[in-house]
């Protein structure tokens, strides 16, 4: 089974869509700029009006230090900035260019969100769907874990969330992706033993995600076919360049294989930007992008190895400042109503609603040393005036 999209579509999957976006299309407002073919260029313009702001950012990003294989410091592979639908804003670095997919990790987490969405909007799944309709055998206290549970992270199994130099003999992920799960991640997760009731604690988890888009593929697969990702979300949104890989059991590596380009991942996020409106029709409900990029009610129990700053909707990241809850937001000089998908190295898309901006980030960052909410700062002040 390939990972990438075969050229057929899916006619009753674009059928079902269609009657879904119909049936929707009256809550949309009118937006004159879609980038389904391609983004309108504004980039010259941007330049004579914010020349000083992009050379403070281009510093700022595109400096490295040392040599490139000591891999050190800020290592930005591309920064693309869209702000009312066009593109004002797009650099590449160390041999990436605008044609080449990079590799999201996590921004995979938001994806599988929007696909859930999906299912959800045509009748496949429900939040309150359990695994154990999916997954046979499994320990019966498992069955208490839902679709809910997986897009909050609330699914209480027992899992280790580290990565390289934090644990690698311990990382529930490592086991997954590189080791005795390999051959079929998602029953390699539901398998997990629980360590807390289902709900009641949140733990960020590749497996969670993972798991997920297993119950996607099974779920739609018979129904839409091989491509539904495809079919569903990236070739309505023009999003050309997508791949997702697959386990050997098929399954979507949905915690942290997906491959795009800036300009395609920042089509992800205009999505998002526009209340799941795509072409003036509602192909995400609207009710699904509030709940998304709203805080969820597990943010305020008990939170497992989480900083302050790791505030969550449904696989989307929040900028959300409570005290009540311990929660600080992550970009402090950002509006409180941007939201974003994050990813392993440096990896983001960021949604500005307040704005009506999309910055998108491709990096190799590995020491950890970039400050996003500095970088997010300068590329929305790109944006002022045009």
């Amino acid at each position: 089974m390939s990972m990438f999209r075969p050229v057929h579509i899916c006619f009753f999957a674009l059928l079902a869509l269609g009657a879904v976006n119909s049936a929707q299309a009256s809550t949309c407002e009118e937006v004159t700029r879609w980038p389904t073919d391609s983004w309108e260029d504004a980039t010259e313009e941007a330049r004579e009006k914010n020349a000083d702001v992009i050379a403070e950012l281009e510093e700022l990003v595109f400096t490295l230090e040392g040599e490139d294989a000591e891999r050190i410091g800020t290592r930005t592979d591309a920064v693309v900035i869209i702000k009312s639908g066009r593109l004002i804003y797009e650099k590449y670095a160390r041999g990436w260019n605008a044609d080449k997919p990079h590799l999201t990790w996590s921004v995979t987490k938001s994806i599988t969100s929007a696909l859930t969405g999906l299912a959800v909007s045509l009748g496949v799944l429900s939040l309150e769907t359990s695994i154990c309709d999916y997954y046979a055998d499994l320990p019966p206290d498992n069955c208490a874990v839902t679709v809910k549970h997986l897009l909050e992270f609330s699914t209480g199994f027992d899992w280790t969330e580290v990565y390289e130099n934090e644990g690698n003999q311990v990382s529930s992920v490592f086991a997954m992706l590189y080791g005795e799960g390999r051959e079929d991640m998602s029953t390699f997760v539901a398998n997990h033993p629980l360590r807390d009731e289902p709900g009641t604690t949140y733990q960020y988890s590749t497996g969670d995600a993972t798991l997920l888009t297993g119950i996607l593929t099974k779920s739609l697969s018979d129904e839409y076919g091989d491509d539904f990702a495809w079919d569903l979300l990236f070739d309505p949104l023009g999003m050309t360049s997508s791949v997702i890989e697959r386990d050997r059991a098929g399954g979507l590596i949905g915690g942290s294989y997906f491959y795009a380009t800036p300009r395609d991942l920042a089509r992800f996020g205009y999505l998002y930007l526009n209340n799941g409106c795509w072409e003036n029709e509602q192909m995400l409900p609207e009710e699904w992008v509030t709940n998304s990029t709203s805080l969820t009610e597990v943010m305020s129990k008990e939170r497992i190895d989480a900083d302050p700053d790791w505030i969550q909707g449904w696989m989307w990241w929040l900028n959300i400042t409570d005290d009540d809850k311990g929660l600080e937001a992550p970009w402090p000089d950002l509006p409180a109503t941007a939201f974003g998908a994050s990813g392993h190295w440096g990896q983001s898309i960021n949604v500005f609603p307040t704005l009506d901006m999309v910055v998108v980030r491709t990096a190799d960052d590995r020491d950890r040393s970039f400050v996003k909410n500095d970088f997010l700062k300068l590329a929305v002040k790109i944006g002022e005036g045009l």
